[in-house]
């Protein structure tokens, strides 16, 4: 049988009512993405009232200037100077090419293997980690601290966490897709992205091929140019008739999906510097860590594209890498505890992302309200 939902007085919202009746609910959960606000008054009308604090579009309007600069919307520290940016972005594409050669000299020999997560229940076990990736990345850290000793650096190998006071992090993935490299197949990177206050300034992303089918080094520096080995990087190849074109999803996406053809490379890296190159025309990323991604988006900006991440409302501009709230862990959170949504491309298929995340978190929130609300009324009218 229906619930009779009694009237509510004046101008008192949904939100108003399951605060009184669930209190610890209401006060863990994220505000409504939605664009109205359900009220008594408003119902009686026959429409919804709109939201004054939700904007038209599902997007934050951009905190950069036409330099990649970041505004005083942006609420952090400005960029850092362009000859400190030139000087970082150089080292990082010095290291980050000879990380890859190093990689290289190793394809022919024999290399061991173990694994990070052991399976359970008779599963077999996953997340490999090589000799080469534990080499690598003691390279990388050896040369940045000799080069700038007060730069913090996180790596996906070596568990450390850098210190408050760090202004400028560096965040790498010695051999990002190492699956692929540990077994032969020749699509693999490594991954240097340089954070400063959590802005990305620089990245560097070598990868095992490219647009050019060589080896090579994306990198960029903020308010710079998209490079590739030091020249300035075309937008995408030029061709006509294509109707359908490329986007990076997840492990077991679909190899079609409304209109785009998907491709899973098993190298986050190697997927963002496609998009920015404008190999990919997107990539959309559920949960990575901060080394799978903080050089990409640093080279996707650089490219003009958009970089959209979870937020409070929905999908939003991405700003800056920051710490969680909190972890499981007995300790502070840090910046290498990053792990959220993001997705870059073109304004038109992160726009289009963005708008379809946006609904399915609507539907969702949608029901779970429903859900509360006649739980609400159940417990007003027993009264």
């Amino acid at each position: 049988m229906p619930v009779r939902v009694p009237r509510l007085l004046g101008q008192v919202g949904v939100e108003v009512a399951l605060a009184r009746v669930l209190p610890a609910v209401v006060r863990h959960a994220r505000p409504c993405p939605g664009r109205y606000l359900v009220t008594s008054e408003a119902s009686e009308r026959g429409r919804a009232a709109p939201r004054a604090d939700y904007p038209d579009r599902h997007r934050r309007p951009s905190v950069t200037d036409a330099t990649g600069a970041p505004t005083a919307a942006d609420g952090g520290p400005p960029a850092p100077p362009e000859e400190v940016l030139l000087e970082i972005e150089a080292v990082a594409v010095d290291l980050a090419r000879i990380a890859g050669e190093r990689i290289m000299e190793t394809l022919t020999r024999e290399i061991a293997v173990e694994y990070k997560d052991q399976g359970e229940d008779g599963r077999p076990p996953s997340n490999p980690v090589s000799e080469v990736d534990h080499a690598v990345e003691q390279f990388l850290r050896e040369r940045v601290g000799e080069r700038f000793p007060d730069h913090g650096i996180i790596g996906e190998e070596i568990d450390t966490h850098p210190d408050r006071d760090d202004a400028f992090v560096w965040a790498v993935d010695p051999v990002d897709g190492t699956t692929n490299f540990i077994n032969g197949f020749p699509l693999y990177a490594v991954s240097i992205g340089v954070l400063h206050h959590g802005l990305p300034v620089v990245g560097a992303i070598w990868c095992s091929t490219g647009h050019t089918l060589r080896p090579g080094v994306y990198h960029a520096r903020r308010g710079g140019e998209l490079c590739f080995d030091g020249e300035a990087m075309p937008s995408g190849r030029p061709a006509t008739g294509v109707t359908r074109k490329l986007g990076a999803g997840p492990a077991g996406s679909p190899g079609r999906f409304r209109g785009w053809d998907i491709r899973v490379t098993g190298s986050a890296a190697i997927e963002c510097a496609f998009v920015a190159a404008g190999i990919f025309q997107y990539a959309v990323f559920t949960a990575p860590s901060i080394w799978d991604v903080a050089g990409g988006v640093c080279l996707s900006q650089a490219a003009g594209l958009s970089v959209m991440t979870n937020g409070p409302r929905g999908v939003e501009d991405f700003r800056r890498f920051e710490a969680p709230r909190e972890v499981t862990d007995d300790r502070e959170p840090s910046v290498r505890d990053w792990r959220q949504f993001i997705a870059m491309g073109s304004e038109e298929a992160t726009g289009g992302i963005g708008e379809m995340m946006s609904r399915r978190r609507n539907r969702v929130m949608f029901r779970v309200r429903r859900v509360l609300w006649r739980f609400a009324a159940r417990f007003l009218i027993s009264r």
